[in-house]
């Protein structure tokens, strides 16, 4: 089997171009897709999958009868597919549930599974389908690090045509072989996983700049050329006036040696012109080479929060028996206190109720609601598009603010106020920027780097360092925990236990 993607377009009505003029062929095995939020990514995937039609060119399966299955970034409700594949006996379902630790017995209880709990099943269900063809996206985002070794495990194993856009660059060196790079509205493949596609594309990048610069060389001595030709016309003329001047009071002076003179001076004149105008259209030209150049400037800068402490020394306090998820208990003996510059990370494997405890804990906070900044692990399209809303509505000034703080996360602001609504990691980077903005004394944060590409995690982590207020963070980023965080609470048993880092 192969896809086939000839000069492959997509636009919205009335916006920049996502992608433009895309040529790729793509044989069995996994094919890794990275860029930056925004760059068109999903956009891609699902102009693959046939969810989306081209505005120019075209996808082709070979043979066209050929299956594919795409699991998209969220999971919010249980499909019949996933009904299905936990219902099912068959060899490759039984083999499945057991490669990804799934148990049909908990599929019930679906309102309280964690997302990585649903992501499994509902990657499990498309790996059951052996489709010809499987996409996914983000496929590791709330994934503990036993769970992301199982996934790895059971995707090695797939022999169809994969293809897969996550920011997991452990996943993305164990398991693909090409790399498709979104950017600037192209998309190019290039053989090798992450690393070596990454170390392809920045050679190729210091090879433009040095094309660039020495263009840029090139139009300097053109230019100084041109300016000694139009020194030296100048020169001349004056030379020739001086001189007419001289000889019309000379006695010996007559038409014929004007004339001479003239004819001389008129000719150098003519040759200094032709000559500053070959020099003039090679400037042009070198110009038009130069404006072919487009280089992204790299957004970004570490977020600074004007902050002013909470009034008081404790911004949580959670006192509780049992703490339940819907009717199930899964924690007991919950007693915590967060200060007001506690850096807290919440570990645990998925299911344990990490989110249930960070949930309880802004339940039960008596901060004002706008001094806490919760980010949950999942942000629906509606969720994306109210907080785009939102920030369009605000106050010039405060719209300005935390514009420039989703600026210092990587985001595009021109391009997301154009859009009709952010992606996942687009609308992460403007709750992050809306909550920063307003000086919140806490921060809870669950799983914040999911959906962000590598430059914007980067940028968080900075700001989450240089944080002040109380941080309670879920994640399984652990050199951001390391950077960010003091104190550990390991979910675990049904209990939570209580550490120093």
């Amino acid at each position: 089997m192969f896809v086939h993607l000839v000069n492959l377009s997509f636009s919205y009505a009335d916006s920049v171009p996502i992608l433009r003029d895309v040529n790729i062929q793509l044989a069995p095995g996994w094919t890794g897709v990275v860029g930056a939020n925004g760059a068109g990514k999903t956009t891609l995937l699902r102009l693959i999958a046939g969810e989306l039609g081209p505005t120019g060119g075209h996808v082709r399966l070979d043979p066209p009868s050929s299956s594919l299955a795409i699991c998209q970034q969220t999971v919010e409700t249980l499909t019949q597919a996933i009904e299905n594949f936990a219902a099912a006996t068959d060899r490759v379902s039984r083999r499945v549930h057991g490669e990804l630790a799934l148990d049909p017995g908990a599929l019930p209880r679906w309102p309280t599974l964690s997302p990585g709990e649903r992501k499994r099943w509902q990657v499990g269900a498309a790996l059951a389908a052996q489709p010809s063809l499987l996409i996914l996206d983000e496929p590791t985002d709330h994934l503990d690090a036993d769970a992301r070794e199982l996934l790895l495990a059971a995707l090695l194993r797939f022999r169809g045509i994969g293809i897969v856009v996550s920011h997991d660059r452990t996943l993305l060196e164990h398991l693909t072989t090409y790399t498709i790079r979104v950017h600037g509205g192209a998309a190019h493949i290039l053989r090798g996983a992450y690393g070596d596609a990454k170390h392809a594309w920045e050679a190729e990048e210091r090879e433009r700049h040095h094309q660039y610069e020495r263009l840029k060389e090139k139009q300097a001595t053109l230019k100084r050329r041109l300016g000694d030709k139009r020194r030296l016309a100048l020169s001349a003329e004056s030379q020739w006036n001086a001189g007419a001047a001289q000889r019309m009071r000379g006695p010996r002076d007559h038409d014929a040696t004007s004339m001479a003179a003239r004819g001389k001076a008129e000719m150098a004149s003519r040759r200094l012109s032709r000559d500053a105008a070959v020099l003039r259209r090679s400037i042009d030209r070198v110009w038009a080479n130069i404006e072919e150049f487009r280089f992204v400037k790299e957004k970004g800068r570490a977020v600074f929060v004007d902050y002013v402490a909470a009034p008081a020394s404790r911004v949580f306090v959670l006192d509780c028996a049992i703490l339940c998820a819907g009717e199930a208990a899964l924690l007991t003996d919950v007693h915590l206190i967060v200060n007001r510059d506690s850096k807290i990370r919440v570990a645990g494997i998925n299911g344990a109720g990490k989110t249930t405890l960070l949930n309880a804990l802004v339940a039960a906070s008596h901060l004002p609601v706008d001094r806490i900044l919760h980010l949950p692990q999942e942000l629906t399209r509606g969720d994306g598009i109210a907080i785009l809303e939102s920030i369009r509505l605000l106050p010039s000034a405060s719209r300005v603010r935390v514009l420039t703080l989703a600026a210092a996360l990587g985001l595009d602001p021109a391009r997301v106020l154009a859009s009709q609504s952010p992606s996942p990691g687009e609308a992460r980077k403007l709750a992050l920027a809306d909550g920063l903005g307003r000086q919140v004394w806490a921060c809870v944060l669950d799983e914040p780097t999911n959906h962000l590409d590598m430059p914007a995690i980067e940028r968080l982590e900075e700001a989450l360092a240089e944080y002040p207020g109380a941080l309670v963070i879920v994640t399984h980023d652990e050199p951001l925990a390391r950077r960010v965080t003091r104190e550990e609470w390991r979910v675990e048993s049904g209990r939570v236990n209580v550490r120093s880092r």
